[in-house]
């Protein structure tokens, strides 16, 4: 028995350095191909010649971690990358949920080598986080060059539509302290030579002055509207965080469901956001926009399958 257990964590050593050593062979090879195939930067997406699809991020979770949720009509099976490549989307965001799946993420991360740009959770679903958590996705980091930023889900605490808001300290405003995040973005510069981006999920009911000091050290800004009845004042939202933070990239979350109220979402409102997002891409006034999200492609909805659609026809158009 003793020597069953022996060979046992001697093939689980090997089992774990085989998985080391794909990664970085397919993080060269990605390397290669993306600078051949594809933009994997920032500035390569910007340049000239790059494509409305360059600019199209899918939010994603572990499969099946939605099921019994959100009143959502069935069970779904399919993971992150399936779904972005189901959806016509190169460029991915994924975040843990429920602490799903436990680290270390070298095993779980290899399929995401077919990706060209992927932002991973260091505060996942409800702003859950930990030092080894971060660790662990920052040492994934420096071997996977297709990992271009890490990204905070559910980070505020503040609600400016309950009184009680205004009550909140700020040390009670974010899932991490400024000083922390100050750490983060310091690392953040130099991850095996390269410069990687912090993203934080900011929902329109958290538009508040507390928010702009964690804000700072952010790179990336994802708005997000909670309920689609509040779509209605989409525009407002989005001028009031261009005026708090004129000078900070933007992406538009859209939801495919409407996961305040536990609903589908209507094709009205999907069409809303898909058309008010790509005029904004194209004059400039935000980067990207992500679709939320992979959890969600394989339950028959008919907005994810008119989302799927209006990403084939708009994504190879030239950005500009």
């Amino acid at each position: 028995m003793k020597n069953l257990d022996v060979r046992c964590k001697i093939l689980s050593v090997v089992a774990r350095v085989l998985v080391t050593i794909i990664l970085m062979v397919s993080a060269v090879v990605l390397n290669v191909g993306c600078s051949r195939n594809g933009p994997i930067t920032r500035e390569q997406s910007g340049s000239k010649g790059a494509t409305v699809r360059d600019h199209f991020w899918i939010w994603s979770h572990e499969a099946g971690v939605y099921n019994g949720q959100w009143g959502l009509p069935g069970d779904s099976r399919i993971t992150p990358v399936e779904g972005a490549h189901y959806m016509g989307v190169s460029n991915i965001i994924f975040v843990r949920y429920e602490g799903k799946p436990s680290p270390p993420f070298d095993q779980y991360s290899v399929p995401f080598a077919s990706m060209k740009q992927v932002n991973w959770s260091i505060a996942g679903a409800n702003g859950a986080t930990s030092d080894e958590e971060r660790e662990q996705v920052l040492r994934l980091a420096a071997v996977q060059p297709n990992i271009t930023g890490v990204f905070m889900d559910d980070f505020f605490h503040i609600d400016t539509r309950t009184p009680s808001a205004k009550d909140e300290s700020e040390s009670d405003t974010g899932a991490m302290t400024v000083e922390q995040l100050r750490g983060i973005r310091q690392r953040l510069n130099d991850i095996n030579g390269r410069k990687l981006d912090l993203g934080v999920t900011l929902y329109t009911h958290q538009l508040d002055k507390r928010i702009l000091k964690h804000i700072d050290f952010c790179d990336v800004v994802s708005l997000w509207t909670w309920k689609s009845e509040d779509l209605k004042d989409l525009e407002i939202n989005f001028e009031k965080l261009k005026e708090m933070m004129p000078e900070k990239r933007i992406w538009l979350g859209c939801y495919m469901w409407d996961f305040g109220d536990s609903k589908p979402m209507s094709q009205e409102w999907m069409k809303k956001q898909c058309q008010l997002g790509l005029k904004w891409l194209r004059q400039g006034r935000i980067e990207g926009m992500i679709f939320l999200g992979t959890n969600i492609c394989d339950l028959n909805l008919e907005t994810v399958k008119w989302t799927r659609q209006w990403i084939s026809q708009v994504g190879d158009e030239p950005l500009q």
